[in-house]
């Protein structure tokens, strides 16, 4: 469901608390039944961070709402917007995310890098305060995260570390590296394709 916004409300984004102001009346415009239910709404952006859409995606139940990467999206892509900022409420007015709310952030930051829309926040609202993923450097974090990365870009990512090392980009040097970084002997297998018992005798 598009939201109708005013000229006033169609400005730069330049401060979540800005969106916020916007966002706050959106919410207490519902009755109070639909507020003590979970709403998702995306923002989209163009290049200048200027409002050009928000959309509610979904409303869900006093403790969870669902985020299908699809539906968040496909508006977005339609206005042909760059950046995209989600917005959720939480009904109990407690806003620190939930490990849930941190996954799905994840995966919607890898769906963004390969639609070329770039999530730049995660807002978390109430009736009266928000949380900031981006204040709060949990979008750089996230966004460092292989959770959600398909692992032919991973071996891609590490071919060219590789490469950078002055190494030939074989599957023992990206090996070499990914366990250096930590990664588990299984999932080093499965990207390489080198066997778990030649990986364990690999030094970092």
């Amino acid at each position: 469901m598009q939201i109708k916004l005013t000229k006033q409300q169609k400005i730069k984004v330049d401060s979540p608390i800005k969106l916020y102001e916007i966002m706050q009346k959106i919410l207490l415009r519902e009755s109070e039944t639909d507020r003590n239910k979970e709403h998702l709404w995306t923002i989209s952006l163009d290049n200048a961070s200027r409002i050009l859409n928000i959309e509610m995606v979904s409303m869900g139940t006093v403790n969870q709402t669902i985020v299908e990467p699809m539906e968040v999206f496909s508006i977005p892509l339609q206005k042909r917007a760059v950046q995209l900022i989600i917005v959720h409420n939480h009904p109990s007015g407690e806003l620190k995310p939930s490990e849930s709310d941190k996954d799905i952030t994840d995966r919607l930051i890898q769906v963004g890098r390969i639609t070329n829309v770039t999530l730049i926040d995660h807002l978390i609202i109430s009736e009266e305060n928000y949380y900031s993923f981006n204040d709060n450097d949990l979008i750089e974090e996230l966004g460092m995260s292989l959770k959600y990365v398909p692992p032919f870009i991973i071996k891609q990512r590490y071919e060219k570390a590789a490469k950078e090392l002055g190494e030939k980009g074989k599957a023992e040097d990206i090996a070499r590296i990914l366990k250096k970084d930590g990664h588990p002997i299984e999932y080093i297998s499965k990207i390489t394709g080198i066997s778990k018992s030649v990986i364990a005798k690999l030094k970092p």
